[in-house]
């Protein structure tokens, strides 16, 4: 299966399935707390529908001294901005269902972007929503630690990739840490 469209389709749909049926839990891996120290600010999310859960991860950032941050979307055309946010701190409805921080809440560049996506391959290349948010943002930031989060059943043979499509640096899933080499 190379369309993207398609793809993303029926990831939905067996992500969904999955996801009724094992209930899995999302775990912070030693990969992962290897790159998270005091002060670094970590970009996260909130999850949507099936979506993985990044809060154990915000959690486990937060006891590590990191500063958390999550997307702000005005509209499919503006770039995502990174916002300031804490665990309690108010949050706003944005497109697509999105819950985000305040408008006003300070912009910050990331240190580590944990991100959500519809499938992974080996090599790392994600396919994401296909609003093109994250990609635009990697390229912003190519300094950053992109880290896919994901179920295992996430993990497909390849996705299929166009020239703008930046790869991860790793996946975390409910079982597994996977890095470059």
């Amino acid at each position: 299966m190379t369309d993207k469209a398609a793809m993303r389709a029926t990831m939905r749909h067996f992500r969904d399935q999955f996801v009724a049926r094992v209930r899995p839990a999302m775990s912070a891996r030693p990969g992962l707390l290897a790159d998270m120290s005091a002060g670094k600010i970590v970009a996260a999310y909130l999850p949507m529908g099936s979506e993985a859960d990044a809060m154990p991860l915000i959690d486990a950032a937060i006891g590590r001294g990191c500063a958390i941050a999550l997307p702000h979307v005005t509209h499919r055309h503006a770039p995502m901005r990174l916002l300031a946010w804490a665990p309690g701190a108010p949050l706003e409805a944005g497109p697509f269902g999105l819950r985000q921080p305040r408008a006003d809440a300070p912009e910050v560049a990331p240190d580590i972007i944990l991100t959500p996506l519809m499938a992974f391959d080996s090599g790392l290349n994600r396919l994401g929503q296909g609003a093109g948010y994250y990609d635009r943002f990697f390229a912003l930031h190519p300094t950053a630690r992109r880290i896919g989060v994901a179920w295992s059943m996430q993990h497909v043979g390849q996705v299929p990739t166009d020239p703008w499509d930046v790869a991860l640096h790793a996946v975390i899933t409910e079982q597994d840490w996977i890095a470059a080499l």
